[in-house]
């Protein structure tokens, strides 16, 4: 119609823009919102303390007398000459050696066992799990007193079939391999749970197929549960590779690094320079060189377990 009004398209096609525009912009402001709370917290007692140890790190610092002097890299320089130090990170290699493995053989074990039709699997799932939910202080208090040469409940049943038990938290051979096992004991319930996970979400019809392969029981493992559950089995090895090398609360309950420091790992020596001898500027460098390690470890475990999903098609 002459002279009547027409709107070009571009005009709505503008107006809808700038509005998702606005709409998108007004989400943001309220997530940012959101999360505020939670990244203050994060900042305030996980970020803010992670840079004052590095800042801490340069200093010679000691917590009684509260004097600080800045000395640079000169903590670091002494860590490569601290026997005491290799010896802690050798001890922490060999607890990560031991732990690990066992842990994941155990919680697989477990996780395919209570995967099938048992009789009782809704009781024991829980039941498996339930020293995960427990402190670990009073797990190594209870196993401390189980362990007893003299008094401990495994001492008295071996001894009723002529068996003498060493003493396990004492013995140098003995005592890292005890500290392991009992924190097998309590993690390998968790991992169980994490591991059942993976192989609920393996779907029946690769099963059915290898089945009509005549694929026997251990040809079905290894050929289609192992490969698939890979992420599962790729997070359980990672996470519990870093929480190995950052083992405190068995050593402090049940041994305090001994004897003769054959348990003393690397968070046990931390805590040993800073709260013992309050050294707070070594123990600060100390804490870092133990980052560097695990945040290498982690990279090195995650390009590994990248490349074998590549493989299996993940």
């Amino acid at each position: 119609m002459r002279g009547g009004f027409h709107a070009h398209p571009t005009c709505f096609t503008g107006e809808a823009s700038m509005s998702l525009r606005t709409l998108d912009r007004q989400k943001s402001t309220s997530g940012l919102i959101m999360v505020a709370p939670s990244m203050a917290i994060l900042a305030l007692f996980v970020l803010w303390p992670i840079v004052q140890s590095a800042y801490l790190s340069l200093f010679d610092w000691n917590l009684l007398s509260n004097k600080q002097h800045f000395i640079g890299l000169a903590n670091y320089a002494t860590i490569l000459g601290d026997a005491r130090f290799w010896n802690a990170l050798w001890t922490t290699f060999y607890y990560t050696a031991m732990y690990v493995p066992g842990l994941v053989l155990v919680a697989l074990l477990l996780a395919l066992a209570l995967d099938q039709k048992v009789f009782g699997r809704k009781v024991l799932r829980p039941m498996f799990f339930l020293p995960s939910i427990t402190s670990m202080a009073i797990i190594a208090i209870v196993w401390r007193f189980i362990l007893d040469p003299d008094v401990g409940l495994v001492s008295s049943w071996l001894n009723d079939i002529g068996v003498v038990m060493p003493d396990m938290l004492r013995n140098s051979s003995w005592s890292l391999p005890t500290v392991a096992g009992v924190s097998i004991w309590r993690w390998a319930g968790f991992n169980m749970v994490i591991l059942l996970a993976g192989l609920n979400t393996i779907p029946d019809s690769y099963y059915e197929a290898a089945n009509l392969d005549g694929a026997g029981a251990l040809r079905k493992l290894f050929s289609v549960t192992m490969p698939l559950l890979l992420p599962s089995l790729s997070f359980v090895v990672v996470t519990n590779i870093i929480a190995s090398f950052q083992v405190f609360d068995p050593v402090y309950v049940m041994t305090k690094g001994g004897p003769l420091f054959s348990t003393e790992v690397m968070v046990y020596y931390i805590y040993y320079e800073g709260f013992t001898l309050y050294r707070m500027g070594y123990a600060s460098a100390l804490a870092y060189v133990l980052f560097i390690v695990i945040f290498l470890f982690t990279l090195l475990q995650l390009r590994g377990f990248v490349r074998g999903e590549e493989r299996v098609g993940y």
